[in-house]
């Protein structure tokens, strides 16, 4: 069923006993504490708001720092998809390494703020993205974006964001998260899935149907991108169509439906926590991305760090001349 072939493991039979598995794993655990603190205290960016960065393709580039992989629409065959090179071009013409942007940096960040970058993006993981597909609630995307970052889930994809539906100010709610996510924007689900398979996802649309598979029956360790649709109509028919599963969250009350963000985040916990029950741990980077992610991280840490790199740069052409 998925692109991975993955086969779905019977996990438990029923939210309460995955609880009772799982108590060790919850959102109060230290990991999900250290992730969460990653944006309490993040800088606010003066222009971005969620609604500016969703509605416009530059905003998005100019958060993403490091050289940035091309778009390939070709399926590659066991890739295992990191997003960034390692360089940094500077205004210069020279390019300069992940490493030597870190020691750029570094002295002008205290330690604690260097350690904080350290525990986050020890815990990050590319192998779990979002797809946000159509929402009209900017506060939705919002809350959804500042899940992803406390869990630890680098990758959101946004499909067709309606810059003229209602909207209210809602930095408040993601508290800086779009800041430490990569953010893609799509104009069509179609080209937005074809580009994930084409990373090695499989793609697992939230919807309620005979074929529907409970989240708590898959296994999380493989690439998988998670759909959730529009507030009111739900997923749309060309996701459904496109998806390699669709899944659903047990419910055991009166309403047969979450909030689109709540949804997000309880779909994005439990993959977390699979994760951790089978492969010992979330975060999955090599040594080598998670030193080019670091790097990726201090240069978005203040509006001077570009600066700053830039300086270094041109002081070593200066010493190598």
């Amino acid at each position: 069923m998925s692109v991975c072939n993955c086969k779905t493991l019977l996990l438990c039979s029923s939210l309460s006993s995955f609880k009772s598995q799982h108590t060790t794993l919850s959102l109060s655990s230290s990991l999900t504490r250290r992730c969460f603190a990653s944006l309490q205290t993040a800088p606010s960016i003066a222009d971005d708001t969620v609604k500016q960065l969703l509605t416009n393709h530059d905003g998005v580039s100019r958060l993403m720092k490091m050289e940035r992989k091309p778009l390939l629409f070709q399926p590659q065959p066991h890739a295992r998809w990191f997003p960034y090179h390692d360089r940094f071009s500077c205004e210069n013409g020279y390019v300069i390494s992940s490493g030597e942007i870190i020691d750029a940096v570094s002295p002008v960040m205290s330690e604690e703020r260097r350690e904080r970058f350290k525990n986050v993006v020890q815990n990050r993981s590319y192998s779990v993205c979002l797809v946000v597909e159509g929402l009209c609630d900017f506060g939705n995307v919002s809350a959804a974006f500042r899940s992803a970052d406390a869990l630890g889930v680098q990758s959101v994809h946004v499909v067709s964001c309606d810059a003229n539906k209602r909207y209210r100010d809602n930095r408040h709610v993601s508290m800086g998260a779009e800041k430490w996510l990569d953010i893609e924007l799509w104009d069509s689900t179609t080209e937005c899935f074809k580009m994930l398979k084409s990373r090695g996802y499989r793609i697992a649309t939230t919807h309620l149907g005979m074929d529907t598979v409970s989240i708590y029956d898959m296994d999380w360790s493989c690439p998988t991108a998670i759909v959730v649709g529009n507030e009111n109509r739900g997923i749309s028919e060309e996701a459904l169509e496109l998806s390699d599963l669709h899944c659903s969250i047990p419910m055991n009350g009166m309403v047969d439906s979450f909030n689109v963000s709540v949804a997000a985040g309880i779909l994005m916990h439990h993959a977390v926590c699979d994760r951790i029950s089978r492969m010992g741990h979330h975060g999955d980077l090599t040594e080598e991305e998670r030193q080019i992610l670091l790097a990726e991280f201090s240069l978005r840490h203040s509006n001077s760090a570009i600066s700053i790199v830039q300086d270094y740069a041109k002081r070593k052409v200066a010493t190598s001349t």
